[in-house]
């Protein structure tokens, strides 16, 4: 059983820029895919990120791409996403995800089944 904890969210002026890390417990991190989603009011939660295994392989929802990168640290067991150039329309509940042994794209929600609790952002105009 695998534990997800995010944190690093918060509040920025457009243009900002943020980085959550997901740090995680229980499993073997370096053998699980792992993804970031995010859900804003009203609104499916959707996919923004991943970051494969075994290959580290990385893949963005259109709408982030050039502007978020996720990237992992397998001796802390700990991913993370650096989010730059942020607008208001990036404001949600970001989450982690993860699933051992994923291999290949992984963009719904079916596909994981690790979740962290979310950290808010919130980006002001």
């Amino acid at each position: 059983q695998v534990q997800l904890v995010e944190s690093g969210g918060g509040l920025v002026q457009a243009g900002g820029s943020l980085r959550l890390s997901c740090a995680a417990s229980g499993g073997t991190f370096s053998t699980y895919t792992m993804g970031w989603f995010r859900q804003a009011p009203g609104k499916e939660r959707e996919f923004v990120a991943q970051i494969g295994w075994p290959s580290g392989y990385t893949y963005y929802a259109e709408s982030v791409e050039g502007r978020f990168t996720v990237s992992r640290d397998n001796a802390k067991n700990t991913v993370f996403l650096q989010m730059n150039s942020l607008k208001p329309e990036d404001t949600a509940v970001y989450y982690c995800a993860g699933k051992r042994y994923l291999v290949g794209r992984a963009v719904r929600d079916m596909d994981y089944d690790y979740w962290g609790q979310g950290t808010q952002v919130t980006v002001s105009s």
